[in-house]
């Protein structure tokens, strides 16, 4: 056998950067890292050294480098991944969050954190945790819950079957999502006489499992049986690329659809049969089909209540779901007849077992009632007062064409997205909305752009979203990666401020002025994204801003357009109730009000299935 002598982050960086798609396309992007005492040697020498066959990408903040990273393989559609190294201590659990999302969204990313010493012969090294009553415990324990694979390398040999378990985990339709190989820093130096074969090019191709034939056969028989269904995409139709085949479907058997936030843009947005987003954050048209749905056909969709309204939406007092999933754990959810398997194949294998099957013609005037109202909140307004997210969302959406991808997270700026947003063609829709992290969206757009460089990137962000996470907004200078990002100035978290309102509460710590303060804030955004090497302008008016984004479409690099927004207005129409506890004991009359509002909401939803 064949032997090369290499340490263990050169052997690590070496099968990484054999790994293809079965595109022929190298499955990892490089290696987001930032250097510190437990990577700059062991893992920054051998990063070095590959050069080019496996690039490195500097950021300015772990968790902002490992969002860039999640972004990539979601505008991927987890087709290619990144891996993401950083010290002991601090960097590491900075990626904590990042991991979470990456777990929630079941998004492929690996994690390299640096680890303690295998020898322990220095304990306790500079950022190391110490466990009183366990020795085996480090800061990257904090990562076992939020991965869905994790090793502690202490040997060099165990690469030898931790990377290939990597892989699988990444390139599994099912388990897919983040995996930590918690890199101990003596180990990365340490030589190791390792197998050529080891590092031979391999192919990961997409698996596409087959649903069970009795499955299919419980699914045509609930189909047939249906009186009004209607179809939900999730994520998983962008993921398995059956966005053809969901289009193909639904006409086929004239079976209207509506879209998550990780499904938005599975079909054009003027697609007869695309009733818009569903649930809490959903157009009117596509949730008054669900209201009366006798059966909700759920194709790759983890059915999260928040955007689909699981618990309380679904009405018809005969209603049942049929989930299409990959995974048997989301497939099996609600009670639902479950059919395991491939979204692309199982639609497929499903109507063709449908034959000419045709569900009922639905009311047309509802979606067309729908894009009336969407238009109207989005026009541009007259008189001075401040604009809206929706008539910012207008203006943006009117500056760009068809190839453009939006991106946003957390906050009231993705429910106006999903509801007012008209994505055109797959992926042009790009909202971080599973674990609504605040702070994803600019280095999210850098991602994004990463994966997708011929594409027109925009990121909208809140004023509260820019200042949890803006660094990467100088990567994307630094790296020539251009995004446009729209600032929306609303003095604070507008969002959850409506929420607190709504609930009976006051406006309270969320808004700027209603926070504690000695000296008013006034944080000049322009400056501050001119300060990082964007181009940066203010403006005053939506007609203002559609000129600045016609200015930034030609510019040659990163540009930052800021907006001053109302805080309180949001779109009336489209949206549902959702599960938000009201406290039983107020001395506030608005609260108790709230409350027996809450508790009569409460009796709409169910208890379970």
């Amino acid at each position: 056998m064949k032997t090369v002598r290499l340490t263990a982050a050169q052997a690590m960086v070496r099968y990484l950067s054999k790994q293809q798609n079965e595109d022929g396309v190298p499955f990892f992007g490089g290696c987001w890292a930032i250097f510190g005492h437990g990577n700059v040697a062991g893992m920054g020498e051998a990063l070095h050294g590959i050069g080019d066959d496996f690039p490195t990408w500097r950021g300015h903040n772990e968790q902002g480098m490992a969002h860039a990273a999640i972004a990539y393989a979601k505008a991927s559609n987890r087709k290619r991944a990144m891996t993401v190294t950083t010290s002991i201590g601090p960097g590491a659990t900075n990626m904590v969050t990042a991991a979470a999302l990456a777990h929630v969204n079941r998004l492929p990313v690996l994690f390299v954190p640096g680890d303690v010493f295998a020898n322990r012969a220095p304990d306790p090294v500079l950022q190391q945790v110490e466990d009183f009553g366990d020795g085996t415990i480090s800061a990257n324990d904090c990562f076992k819950p939020v991965s869905r694979y994790f090793d502690r390398i202490m040997r060099a040999e165990q690469l030898l079957t931790a990377l290939p378990r990597a892989m699988a985990t990444l390139t599994d339709p099912a388990d897919c999502g983040p995996v930590t190989l918690a890199f101990c820093q003596d180990v990365q130096a340490e030589a190791f006489d390792w197998p050529e074969s080891f590092f031979e090019t391999k192919i990961w191709k997409t698996k596409r499992p087959r649903a069970d034939l009795d499955q299919l056969d419980a699914a045509v028989a609930a189909i047939r049986a249906a009186k009004q269904p209607m179809i939900i995409a999730g994520g998983g139709v962008h993921y398995a690329g059956a966005c053809d085949a969901l289009a193909e479907f639904a006409h086929r058997h004239n079976i209207p659809v509506g879209e998550t936030q990780a499904g938005k843009s599975s079909m054009p947005w003027d697609d007869d049969l695309n009733l818009g987003s569903i649930g809490v954050t959903g157009a009117s048209s596509a949730n008054a089909i669900a209201e009366n749905a006798d059966l909700i056909i759920a194709v790759g969709t983890r059915l999260q209540d928040f955007t689909t309204g699981s618990w309380a939406l679904f009405k018809h007092p005969d209603r049942r779901i049929l989930s299409i999933n990959v995974a048997s754990y989301d497939a099996a959810k609600h009670n639902a007849i479950a059919v395991t398997g491939d979204a692309k194949i199982t639609l497929a294998e499903i109507g063709n077992m449908l034959g000419d099957y045709r569900a009922p013609a639905i009311d047309a005037g509802l979606k067309s009632d729908w894009i009336a109202a969407v238009d109207k909140v989005t026009a541009s307004p007259t008189g001075n007062a401040l604009p809206t997210d929706a008539q910012v969302i207008g203006a943006v959406q009117r500056s760009v064409d068809d190839d453009a991808i939006v991106v946003c997270a957390a906050g009231g700026l993705p429910g106006e997205l999903h509801k007012l947003w008209k994505a055109a063609k797959p992926n042009g829709y790009h909202v971080e909305y599973g674990f609504s992290c605040m702070g994803y969206e600019i280095a999210g757009g850098l991602g994004v752009k990463m994966a997708q460089p011929d594409r027109e990137v925009v990121v909208m962000v809140g004023d509260g979203s820019y200042m949890m996470m803006n660094s990467e907004l100088a990567t994307s200078v630094m790296l020539g990666h251009k995004i446009i990002t729209v600032i929306l100035d609303n003095r604070g978290y507008g969002c959850i401020n409506r929420l607190q309102m709504a609930t009976g509460g006051e406006s309270f710590n969320n808004l700027l002025d209603t926070a504690r303060h000695v000296v008013p804030s006034a944080i000049d955004f322009t400056a501050h994204a001119g300060s990082m090497g964007a181009i940066a302008e203010k403006v005053s008016s939506i007609s203002e801003l559609e000129a600045a984004m016609e200015r930034a479409r030609k510019a040659d690099r990163s540009y930052a357009i800021v907006i001053d927004t109302d805080p309180l207005p949001s779109t009336d129409a489209g949206g549902h109730w959702w599960d938000v506890a009201v406290p039983e004991v107020s001395v506030r009359s608005t609260v108790n009000e709230a409350r027996k509002n809450y508790e009569a909401a409460l009796k709409q939803q169910r208890p379970g299935d």
